[in-house]
């Protein structure tokens, strides 16, 4: 997005934030604003070769509505042009903003030209949202020579500032993949450089409040506006190493997925996201949400986008007074056959679609986009090998049928992304972990997180010394990796600022590989 562009968009909302005017059409009573109601931005997601969706949420200025406007639905216009001087418009059409949504926007639209940029905005009245520019996917038999996205995980609020996604919107990219920890639930104490507002969300208005306060950061709203997002969550989007319907506290099942589905409610309220069947008629329940997805890149890539937290096994071997992960020695349990990482469904769908992957003469790139580390992080003791049981370590037959799955297909050029554990990872993936006689089936890598802190240098030594297949690690920065595809390679840079990030941090080149 060029530098005049979005210096158009600033002073389009500082004149909205002067002139306060009454905006849109609603069921009995026009809403007054008090200030710009695109002041969470827009973003796009889900790129196809013809479609992708647009977002925006009416969130600001509710302080001038009445509680019974506040109650009703707004309607809001959308636009999408083919040229960055808005000239040319390709689409528009309205949709409503209902308060039983947060008052958000999700409009899939559809007919689009593949592999083209367009540029789009809301209105609601006489108020005008910022300018984003999206990109649609290469058609499905295209043969495109590059693929350039970036990959970003865990950006905790308050333990750094966003520098990563203001370099991210400076890219030129055709997608940003997000695989997790978008929010944080947690309230931390201690001098941080920022501090969450509210109180650790529990109810579906609270989740809503956290979102809004990470889609107000500036720098991130850039990242969006400037590219479309493919999204998965983690844990801290619901709380902290929940499993299923297990959290940390042991909280009766029934009442631990009411917080859940208020939790994905609002994910989903504020990502551009539109998942099967929850269209402009339907809307949740949440209590079981499909988020895994398969995307292309034409000929060159297809990306298997994995959820890897709503319907895995509990964790092996846990504390009776604190569930979640945590470091264990001789648990037998993580042997058992039928634990699952994904759930069993999910696994025979990933591994139906690497079965088709396999079976065309010309599949590409396989890039399976997950939460975290899948290859081995344990640490041999006297005592035996030291286990942390949230990750794929936790989920050791998980794992080998997923890597076995590979290998029966003899599918190549399989490259796994992860985050979640705070650090740079590039790795091999082997049938037996570790084991130098046993045939590397995919490559790794991991990205270290936009904010959150890392482990201590003592404990990653331990770690590299222990697993061989980590060829790097390295947990002391924050920022995101640059990943360029190519028929030939794929090239992996991981961008990175010293811990904790900045608001004007410059992110360098801390290390970079190439697959062939």
């Amino acid at each position: 997005m060029h530098r005049r562009h979005l210096h158009q968009a600033a002073l389009a909302l500082a004149l909205q934030a002067l002139a306060r005017p009454a905006f849109a059409q609603v069921a009995s009573a026009a809403p007054r604003w008090s200030s710009n109601p695109f002041a969470l931005g827009v973003a796009s997601g889900m790129p196809r070769a013809e479609s992708v969706v647009l977002w925006t949420r009416l969130a600001a200025g509710f302080e001038a509505f009445s509680p019974a406007s506040q109650r009703e639905t707004v309607k809001v216009r959308y636009e999408i042009y083919s040229d960055e001087a808005l000239q040319k418009m390709v689409t528009s059409g309205d949709v409503v903003a209902q308060p039983a949504r947060a008052h958000s926007v999700h409009v899939q639209v559809r007919g689009l030209k593949p592999e083209r940029f367009y540029w789009y905005r809301f209105t609601c009245g006489s108020a005008v949202s910022a300018v984003g520019r999206t990109r649609t996917a290469p058609a499905l038999a295209a043969t495109p020579q590059r693929l350039r996205m970036a990959l970003a995980s865990c950006q905790s609020y308050e333990q750094g500032f966003f520098a990563a996604h203001r370099e991210i919107s400076e890219q030129e990219l055709d997608f940003v993949l997000f695989v997790g920890d978008y929010i944080y639930e947690s309230n931390r104490s201690g001098k941080l450089p920022r501090q969450h507002s509210g109180p650790v969300p529990q109810t579906l208005d609270e989740y809503r409040q956290r979102h809004a306060q990470y889609k107000s950061d500036a720098q991130l709203q850039a990242a969006h506006a400037a590219h479309p997002w493919v999204l998965m969550w983690d844990d801290h989007e619901v709380v902290n190493d929940y499993a299923t319907d297990r959290d940390q506290r042991y909280t009766e099942p029934a009442v631990f997925l009411q917080r859940r589905a208020a939790a994905y409610q609002a994910y989903i309220e504020h990502m551009p996201i539109l998942l099967p069947g929850m269209g402009e008629e339907r809307w949740g329940p949440f209590d079981n949400v499909r988020i895994h997805d398969n995307f292309h890149w034409g000929q060159l890539a297809q990306l298997w986008t994995l959820d890897c937290r709503q319907y895995r096994s509990h964790h092996a071997c846990p504390d009776p007074y604190r569930a979640g992960g945590r470091i264990v020695l001789g648990c037998n349990e993580l042997a058992q056959p039928e634990r699952s990482m994904l759930g069993m469904e999910q696994e025979r769908w990933l591994h139906a679609g690497l079965a088709q992957a396999a079976a065309q003469p010309n599949a590409g790139w396989k890039l399976l986009a997950q939460a975290t580390q899948i290859s081995p992080s344990g640490v041999d003791t006297p005592l035996g090998r030291a286990t942390y049981t949230d990750a794929w370590d936790g989920y050791p037959e998980a794992r080998k049928r997923l890597l076995q799955a590979v290998a029966d297909l003899n599918l190549k050029d399989v490259v796994t992304l992860g985050g979640d554990v705070h650090q740079n990872v590039a790795a091999n993936l082997r049938l037996r972990p570790n084991d130098e006689r046993s045939p590397i089936v995919a490559t790794e890598f991991v990205g270290t997180s936009v904010t959150s802190r890392g482990m201590a240098e003592s404990t990653l030594a331990q770690v590299r010394a222990s697993n061989p297949d980590i060829a790097y690690a390295r947990a002391d920065e924050r920022g995101y990796s640059l990943l360029t595809v190519t028929p030939q390679t794929m090239h992996c840079e991981f961008r990175t600022t010293p811990h904790p990030a900045t608001a004007q941090a410059k992110l360098g080149v801390q290390a970079s590989f190439v697959v062939e």
